[in-house]
């Protein structure tokens, strides 16, 4: 492991409706990410896994506890750390190569370079035939190579993604995972990805963080020992999936055991 790069110390999250009910997404999530690594944020919905993400990014700030990148606290979101959520959000009046320019000409770069540095990141994704294209001509798995295109070219320091591969065919999303896999070794950047497949995760991450509701906690931290590019049908993979997937079940069993004697308990009081 290289250096601590996100730490998150003892966070919870509550959120208060409109009629001042309180609901605990979060409770007491403690863990290290490293420079270069890639997590996946594994759960069911409603295990808090976005929330979670969306606090280490500086969308929401912690009820408690505190979320520290390079050591400073997350207060914000920051320029230097990119976001992609499933709908790839790009600009329809944009081609292709606009769209990947977009950040670079926030930034200032001048037209020259914003043109060579916009260019390289699309021949990256393998979208070079379509620079000159509008999203709606893309399919949904070219416009995620797109604004991963994007997000990359502003040469981020870390990506969080939101189940960026959620509404894809499973042929375009397994397409993705090797895409994205392998722009992570070539860039090694720091990525924090939420999905709530067991595969997906296995593909793709260093250590899967397998988290459960009802407040979301982290259940248990895998690592995922695999030389990559990762063979999905191998021995190890399932090996792998089928300890993950356990995780999932005994949650359920622990879960359903609780409510048993929760429900045993107001018995006996009333």
């Amino acid at each position: 492991m290289g250096n601590i790069k996100i730490q998150i110390k003892g966070v919870e999250k509550t959120f208060t409706s409109i009629k001042g009910d309180k609901y605990q997404a979060l409770a007491k999530i403690s863990m290290d990410i490293y420079d270069g690594e890639f997590v996946c944020l594994l759960g069911p919905s409603g295990c808090g896994k976005t929330t979670l993400l969306n606090l280490i990014a500086g969308f929401e700030m912690p009820s408690s506890g505190e979320v520290l990148i390079d050591g400073k606290a997350v207060e914000r979101p920051d320029p230097r750390h990119i976001t992609l959520f499933q709908n790839p959000n790009l600009f329809p009046w944009r081609t292709v190569l606009g769209n990947v320019r977009y950040g670079l000409e926030m930034n200032g770069m001048s037209k020259d370079e914003r043109n060579k540095t916009a260019l390289e990141y699309i021949r990256i994704v393998g979208l070079e035939r379509f620079i000159n294209n509008h999203p709606h001509e893309l399919s949904g798995g070219m416009q995620q190579r797109a604004a991963i295109a994007r997000a990359l070219a502003v040469d981020p320091d870390i990506i969080f993604m939101d189940e960026p591969f959620g509404a894809l065919d499973a042929m375009t999303r397994m397409n993705m995972q090797e895409e994205v896999s392998r722009i992570w070794q070539e860039r090694n950047k720091t990525i924090v990805f939420v999905t709530h497949d067991i595969n997906e995760s296995v593909y793709l991450a260093d250590r899967v963080v397998v988290m459960t509701p009802h407040p979301g906690r982290i259940k248990n931290i895998i690592p995922v020992n695999l030389d990559r590019p990762r063979d999905r049908t191998g021995y190890r993979f399932d090996e792998i999936r089928n300890q993950i997937y356990n995780e999932f079940y005994y949650a359920k069993e622990e879960e359903l055991c609780l409510l048993t004697q929760e429900g045993r308990a107001v018995q006996n009081l009333s």
